[in-house]
């Protein structure tokens, strides 16, 4: 066994100009951040030849942009390398602790210097208003190139003004392919990974350490030294990194997850799809899957109020009131008590009748919204708050419906030029059944143009 000393390799030396200086002790995790825009994984959409990013930073044409992605998917990383690609002096400033004093003094210090400075503002959604306020004016003439980094939508989390001055690239969470490169890579590096440690991978170990870290370059990087120490207190150099270490160095995540190889897709695939079998009981052993293997509880009540709606439907209108309350419950309550509401919620939903009527519904509208564009809103429905208005008809001809005879109007509410289609098709079960008898009826009046208790052609 390698004395003590030899498990951390960490370097204290630059590696080159176009990447700070690592301090002693660093984890592998930051020894191992990509040096060049070709050393990132994971992210070739926007990376990889003639892609969107790549080309701004290759004709040196960097614009202010907000890097959107999960953890560990490299935004920090990749703000460093486009402003050393740039030739940019960087100023690196976390949200979490900076504000507007913080901002004024780099954008000083930026006015000082000739060279181009990129701002990197990391967790930029957590800048209050005026704090996004105050980048405005040195964002809109160029004084810092800002580079922000969220992990939230940015259509909610960022002001429209700061929003329309900056380009919005979208980061992924790194696959199982990128993750196993990155391992190997760091496994093998004598400079900046464990290479001289002469710990060998199996195929399998690196599998599973990708799969725990779940998207995670950091997280993967971070189990995998963890579970090399481990794996040299008792075992010599050269040894094969054991399944047993990685599972030690992880906790029971990762023996949960990777015991049988299922993939966290797959154990929500098959939640779905048992729910909509009416099967409770695999619905219920796919939910603890996931709660028992650390899944945010929020992730699985969120899942349950989309199947309410995409999937049982008006067959059961309760439904979605069930999934919702147990999604606040679980908001509220937290673990280990949430896993009670959520599994009422779920055997509800899957002992409930099902139907995908409204769901299709809102599609089908949707395709009728693109292929016909903005048609003009009929002239009876418009608002007619002006005299003007009231001149050119609108609202003209409107019959209020709870004045007419079985509160049905039989006016064409739908622009004409679609005619009468049926967007919602309800089916026959449980409570839709009675919706598809009156929906039937109502249609049948429209089409033949009578009121209730009205003839055809009186």
């Amino acid at each position: 066994m390698p004395p003590e000393d030899s498990l951390n390799l960490f370097p204290t030396e630059p590696l080159g100009s176009d990447v700070a200086p690592m301090e002693a002790h660093a984890p592998l995790a930051d020894r191992m951040r990509p040096r060049s825009l070709d050393e990132v994984l994971g992210q070739d959409h926007l990376l990889g030849g003639g892609a969107a990013l790549r080309s701004l930073a290759e004709a040196n044409a960097l614009p202010s942009l907000i890097l959107w992605g999960p953890p560990g998917c490299g935004k920090t990383t990749l703000a460093r390398l486009l402003a050393v690609h740039a030739g940019a002096h960087f100023e690196p400033l976390s949200a979490v602790m900076a504000g507007v004093k913080e901002i004024r003094d780099i954008v000083q210090r930026a006015r000082r210097i000739e060279q181009r400075t990129v701002l990197f503002l990391d967790e930029l959604h957590r800048l209050n208003r005026a704090q996004q306020d105050s980048l405005l004016p040195h964002v809109e003439v160029g004084t810092v190139t800002l580079i922000g980094a969220t992990t939230e939508n940015p259509s909610f989390e960022i002001i429209a003004p700061l929003l329309s001055r900056c380009r919005v690239f979208t980061l992924t969470r790194l696959d199982g392919d990128a993750l196993e490169s990155l391992i190997r890579r760091a496994a093998l590096d004598e400079i900046r990974g464990l290479g001289k440690l002469g710990v060998a991978l199996e195929n399998d170990v690196v599998a599973a350490i990708a799969h725990a870290a779940d998207g995670d370059a950091r997280r993967a990087l971070g189990l995998l030294e963890a579970a090399t120490i481990v794996h040299l207190r008792t075992n010599e150099s050269g040894a094969a990194l054991s399944l047993g270490a990685v599972e030690e160095a992880a906790g029971r995540r990762l023996l949960l997850h990777d015991r049988d190889r299922e993939e966290h897709y797959n154990v929500v695939s098959a939640l779905i799809k048992s729910l909509r079998a009416s099967d409770p009981d695999a619905a219920l052993y796919y939910a603890a899957r996931m709660l028992e293997a650390g899944e945010d509880p929020l992730f699985v009540a969120r899942r349950l109020v989309i199947f309410a709606s995409e999937d049982v439907g008006n067959a059961e209108p309760q439904a979605l009131e069930v999934a919702t309350s147990a999604y606040w419950a679980v908001e509220r309550i937290g673990m280990p008590e949430g896993r009670i509401p959520l599994g009422q919620a779920v055997t509800f939903l899957a002992c409930a009748p099902k139907s995908n009527a409204s769901y299709l519904g809102i599609n089908r509208a949707i395709d009728a919204v693109r292929e016909h564009g903005s048609l003009p809103v009929p002239l009876h429905l418009r608002n007619a708050p002006t005299p003007l208005m009231k001149e050119l008809g609108y609202g003209r001809d409107y019959a209020y419906p709870h004045e007419a005879p079985g509160r049905l109007v039989i006016a064409q509410n739908l622009p004409d030029e679609l005619g009468q289609p049926a967007f919602y098709q309800p089916n026959r079960e449980g409570a839709e059944s009675e919706i598809a008898r009156r929906l039937a009826d109502w249609r049948q009046q429209r089409r033949n143009g009578n009121s209730p208790g009205e003839k055809s052609g009186a």
